[in-house]
Order: structure tokens, then sequence, then C-alpha cells
């Protein structure tokens, strides 16, 4: 239907449409006029909560409230009013025009629409309550009344409890201690769709319920046997025809003047639209909305059940899935796209269930979850895991496009005693990132070693923003030693964390994770100022102007628009000449450069800085590519000098130091050769060489021999102090 263009027509026309859907389904018996004043009052507070300035989702309360006011308090009719609202409202009310009014636009509207629809849902449930409890305190009063009228009776005022009896609007019935029905008042009868006379002369026992709780014959029997005076419970019954309602009932024992037990006393009250209602708001608040599936509350519920350990159960298994790459499908083809297709792999991963002991749940976006309660094994949870991938082999076919699902799932299963529902949780969640880190599409089972890493880098990403506030960083140097005279000619800057928890952290356990975040670019900022302030002073001490440090740029750094900015501050800040400073990029990190970056590291070079282009041999360099590079030393990876320990085999006369260079590396291994090859390609773009992870003399000598100009490692030093280093060039000054 097209929305009236006249606003008092539209509000019209909208409360007839609302009066059409709940009329049918409601027991209200207003009139049709008075039924179409009522709404269009109603729509009247919606379209005015709809369109205010500020929005306000109050008055959608108070409408939910004023339709069980009405007599409009069934399900039914919550549900068809919720169903007008969510197809109509903005139809008939949609935003003026943006010349006309500021208002709110459509996208804004239909989420005002959206939360007048809970609004008017609450207000509904609060109207349902209040009026309940209003009954109930009916109820309870005609039961005082009741009790004290039976007493009266049975001494003195047979009369007046009679009268109350049959009038009550509450269900009434006396029985004797035997459970003999013996009186049943025209209430209660309705209330069973049957005659005063087909409930009189019945037992109790007849009216017993599969639904039944075991308390409920207990506490009858203890009252029986004057254990107590009254007790009150919920109740299902069978009416004549054979279905159900559940009655709110209250049974009292009635004594006489001796006090001794005369008869029972019951008080019912019909519920049965309560419970419905209850019903409806339980399944909406546990199930996903889009998907029909249950939803993280329900699941998180139904595993702590599981993990109950009075609760029967002896494993849990767990499986944890998450679409690979859906952030393409809603990116480009749009949200509702997306929607259809996370309804359509719902219902595929609903069909893999094999059993009422298997749960699969939708946990927010494109992450679900499935319970599996005393698998027979772990075997049982991979099969289940194996057949959510199966389900997304045929593509999703959605407006005749065919799109190609997959999904990656982490598997946990394991004792009931060994496992919290957090830590279940969190082990299936970390499983299956790893599915997703080895290609997705695939399924993982649980590695509780490896999870536990995960986890200790994830609480390492957590501490890492604070620690350079905290002052946890410092830096240790590394000296890298002249091979032609022995003398230490320049330092490499090594950062440290001194971790409150873990004690001191090697750059290998957080410099990923800070250059996966971003944090590198502050932190390599502080490192850099702190090595060019010491290398500064450490040429005062020394008295050796000449005395350079080595501070490495990680990839994100070198992609840094502040690059050049920072590495200027830091020369300015401490006083270090530009020619001290040798800034250390990784071969892949210079290789795979942008424009940007190569530009802002030639303005380096342009400087005065030394770039030395670190790990050399480990990456995939286009060796043509290096002289159109700012780089002017290589440094060679400490894999290829591990393999050098192979003697030079002598010439004939015994002598080493008059073979050819090609002679002197014959026999000396593989090693030796791609050193000797780096060397000499080093040398014809004229750049310097230096070798890292020496740890013996021999390698030392090698390395000298082939023609490296400076190297480092432990065979001269360890990383260690500022005082360290100066100890130890004073001592290699000496001996030199």
């Amino acid at each position: 239907m097209a929305p009236t263009p006249d606003p008092a027509a539209a509000l019209q026309s909208f409360a007839a449409i609302w009066g059409r859907a709940v009329h049918p389904v409601s027991q209200a018996r207003l009139e049709p006029a008075e039924l179409q004043e009522l709404l269009t009052e109603l729509t009247n507070r919606l379209r005015t909560a709809l369109h205010a300035q500020p929005f306000d989702p109050a008055p959608g309360r108070a409408v939910g409230t004023a339709l069980v006011a009405a007599g409009y308090a069934e399900p039914e009719a919550l549900n068809q009013s919720l169903g007008v609202l969510h197809a109509y409202l903005t139809l008939y009310f949609p935003p003026p025009p943006v010349r006309l009014s500021p208002g709110p636009n459509a996208e804004e509207l239909a989420a005002r629409a959206a939360r007048l629809q809970h609004a008017v849902a609450a207000g509904f449930a609060q109207g349902v309550a209040e009026r309940a409890a209003a009954d109930r305190a009916a109820a309870d009063a005609a039961a005082d009344t009741a009790r004290q009228q039976a007493e009266e009776a049975r001494h003195a005022a047979e009369a007046r409890f009679r009268a109350l009896f049959a009038e009550a609007a509450v269900g009434i019935c006396v029985i004797s201690l035997d459970g003999l029905i013996t009186e049943v008042n025209p209430a209660l009868a309705g209330m069973f769709g049957a005659t005063v006379d087909q409930l009189n002369g019945s037992q109790v026992t007849d009216h017993e319920h599969p639904l039944d709780g075991p308390e409920v014959w207990t506490l009858y029997a203890d009252l029986v046997r004057g254990k107590r005076e009254h007790y009150r419970v919920e109740k299902p019954y069978f009416r004549v025809d054979g279905s159900v309602f559940w009655a709110d009932q209250t049974v009292t024992l009635i004594r006489g003047a001796d006090g001794s037990p005369l008869c029972q006393l019951a008080i019912l009250q019909d519920i049965t639209e309560r419970r419905m209602l209850h019903k409806l708001l339980r399944h909406q608040a546990t199930h996903d909305p889009l998907t029909g599936l249950p939803n993280r509350s329900l699941f998180l519920e139904r595993l702590e059940n599981a993990l109950d350990r009075d609760g029967g159960a002896e494993r849990v298994a767990l499986c944890y899935l998450d679409l690979d790459a859906f952030k393409t499908v809603n990116d480009s083809l749009g949200h509702d796209i997306g929607d259809r297709v996370l309804v359509a792999v719902a219902d595929r991963f609903r069909r893999c269930l094999s059993g009422p002991h298997q749960l699969v749940a939708r946990m927010g976006g494109d992450e679900f979850t499935a319970l599996i309660v005393d698998p027979a094994d772990e075997e049982e949870a991979v099969a289940l895991a194996q057949r959510f991938l199966d389900a997304l082999d045929e593509p999703v076919v959605i407006d005749g496009q065919d799109l190609k699902i997959t999904v990656s799932v982490g598997v946990l299963e394991g004792p009931v005693a060994a496992l919290d529902p957090a830590k279940a949780v969190q082990g299936a969640d970390l499983t299956l990132y790893r599915a997703k880190a080895a290609g997705g599409n695939r399924w993982a089972v649980n590695d509780p070693e490896a999870n536990e890493v995960e986890i200790r880098r994830h609480t390492l990403a957590t501490n890492l923003p604070g620690a350079l506030e905290r002052g946890e960083f410092f830096v240790e140097y590394q000296p890298l030693v002249s091979l032609p005279d022995g003398r230490i000619r320049a330092a490499e800057a090594l950062v440290r964390w001194r971790h409150p928890e873990h004690g001191v952290l090697g750059p290998d356990r957080f410099v990923p994770i800070a250059e996966s975040t971003g944090l590198i670019v502050p932190l390599g900022r502080w490192v850099l100022e702190q090595a060019c302030k010491q290398v500064k002073s450490w040429q005062l001490t020394l008295d050796d102007p000449g005395l350079r440090v080595n501070v490495n740029l990680s990839p994100r750094q070198t992609r840094s628009p502040t690059l050049l900015k920072d590495v200027v501050h830091a020369l300015d800040e401490s006083g270090l000449e530009a020619s001290s400073l040798c800034l250390e990029v990784t071969e892949s990190a210079l290789i795979g450069a942008d424009g940007q970056s190569l530009a802002a590291l030639r303005d380096l070079a342009a400087l005065g800085i030394t770039l030395a282009l670190d790990d050399f041999g480990t990456g995939y360099a286009n060796f043509s590519h290096l002289r159109a590079m700012p780089v002017h030393c290589l440094k060679i990876d400490r894999s290829f000098v591990d393999g050098l320990a192979v003697t030079i085999e002598p010439d004939a006369d015994g002598g080493v130091d008059r073979l050819d260079p090609a002679d002197r590396i014959k026999g000396a291994g593989v090693d030796a050769a791609l050193v000797a090859g780096m060397v000499s390609l080093a040398r014809s773009l004229d750049l310097a060489v230096t070798a890292e992870g020496i740890e013996t003399e021999e390698q030392a000598r090698r390395l000298q021999e082939l023609g490296c100009d400076t190297a480092q490692g432990w065979f001269y030093a360890r990383p260690g102090s500022p005082e360290q280093f100066v100890q130890l060039s004073r001592e290699r000054a000496l001996a030199s």
C-alpha cells in the first residue's frame, strides 16, 4: 500500500491496519470505533517519538503498556503489533524533505523505528507483569478471604462462604484429606473446560501431568500429613479437550476448632498467557534474530551446564568457527547480501548436527560455535568440524550469484573436570586462529602448549603500550670490531624490555608484536634518541670522534612519514654528527620499499648517515637493484658464518697467504663460497661488509681472509651495558 500524503489520513490508515492485525487474535471486545480511536492515539505517540529531536524511545513503552491495559494482552497481539510497526511505521511516516526539515534521514529513521519496537515490547511485558501482579494480589486476597470464609462456614457462616465460592473469579475447590475433590466453583470448572459435576468426585491424582516436578507431590503429601499448612506451585493441567493450561496454585490445610485437619482448600489462577509471553521473550533473548540459531548467551548457558560437575556430563567438545575473509563479502556486496549469506550458512551448519547432544550457535558477526556434550571421543568433534567444512563445498547462491564461502574451525575436547567455560572458549578460539594462520578452510585441534604461547603473546601485546611510559625498556650495545686491527669501530643498539613479570625480554619476543600494532614507531624513535645520546657521550669519554652507532629500522619505521624528521631530531638533540649514525634496514624491507620510503632513505643518506642492508643473503634481493639503493654497507647474516669452520686447503708448498682468492676458498664449503661472493659483490658496488654472529676465532680469521671489514658476535662480546662497552673499548685500544 502506498503511503498517504495527508498526515491525518496517514494516521487513520496506519491505525486501521493495526486494528485489523490485532483484533482477530485478541479476546478484548472494544467496538471498532473505540479500537480505532485507541490505536490512532497510540500511533500519534509513536509518530511523534519517531521524528522527535532529540529521539527518546520511552513513548514506545507507554504504547506497549496501553495495549495491555486495553485488553490486548495476548502474545500474538504483541507479535502482530510489532509486525505492523516493522512493516509500516517508516512507510507511513517517512522523513520530511531535507529542504523542509533537518530531521533524521531514512537510515536513522529505520534505526529509531527498531528501537521503538523494542520499547513497545518492553512496555507490553511490563504491562503484562503488572496485570499478573494485580491478578495475583487479587488471588491472594481471595485466598485469604476464602480461607477465612471456609473456617467460618465450617463453624458459623456457611452461607457467606458459599456466595464467595460461587462468584470468585479464581478457581476454588475443596479436597478431602484422602484426595477426593468434593466441591468446585464455576471459575475452576471453566479453566478445565468442564462442568462442576465432571470435576466433583474426581481424585487429585487424576490431574497429574507428565511435566509435574517431584516437589509438587512431595509438598502435597506433607500438607495432607499436617507437616505444613500451605504450599504454592505452578503446575500444568489437562483440559477436558486434551489441551493444557498452567495454573498458579495455592493449597491450604483447613483445621477444625480443635486444630485437627479437616480438608484442603485449593485456589488456582490461570497463568497460561503469562507463561506463553515469558516463553516468547525467553526465545527472543536466547536466539539470534537473523539466523534463528541459539545466540552467545544460550550457548554459554548450555556450556556452563555441561561443565557443571554435578550435571552428569563427563566430557565436552567445542568447535569455534569463523568464516574466512567474510569482510570481503560485506565490503564488496553490501551487508544485506552478507546477512543473507549468514542465514544460508547457518542453515547448512544446523543440518550438520547429528543428535540432541550437539548444538550450534551464532556468537556474533561471522563467528559460530558448536557444543557436543559427552562426545564418544575427540574424533566425533573432528568429524563434526569436517562436516562444517564439507557443508560449504557448494557455493552459496544469492540472486543467481555463486559465492564461494569457506570456514576455519578450532576443535577442543576434554574432560569436564579440566575445563571451565571461559578457558574452554578461549582455547577453541586460539585453536581457530591457528587454523586461519595455516591458510584457512581447515580445522585444527587444540594444542595447549601452542595456546599458552599465544596467550603469553597476547599478554605482552596488552602490556606493551604502557611499557615505554613506565620506563621498562633499556638499550644494550654490542661492539662492531674492525677485522684488520681488532679495534672497536661501532656499537649496535639493541633494545630490551625489563618486564615486571617475565623478566628481561629480548627483541625477538616483543618487536614483532610492536611491528604488527604500530607501536614500533614510537619505540624505535626512543631507541634512536637514546643511542645517539649514548654514542655522543662515548665519543667524548673515549676521545674517539669516529665512533659510530648502528640502530635498527623496522619495516614499518621505513614506511613512517615521520622517519626523516625523527632521525634529524635525534641528531640535533644529541649533537651527534650524521656520519656517526648507521641505520640498519632489513633486506626484505628495503627491497620492498615504496617510492616514498626510498626517497626518505635517500634524504638520510644525503645527510651523511650510513645505511646498512641487514641480514643480507636471507631475502630475495635482485642484486641489479642494489646499485640504485642508498646503501653503504652489507651485513652478512649469521647463517652464512656458522659454516666457516672448514679448513682452507694449502697450496703445494703448504702456504696459504700466496693463494689466489678463488684458491683460498677451495674446500672451504658452500658458506665460504657464498660469503666470498657477497664480499666480491660489495666491493664491485663500493660497499663495506660486516659479518654477524661470530662465535669463534676461526670464524673471525676466515672472515678477515675473505675480505670482510668489520664483525660482531659473542666471540668479541655479548650485548651489554654502556659501562661494559666503555671498558671493552679501552681494553681493545690498549691491545691493538
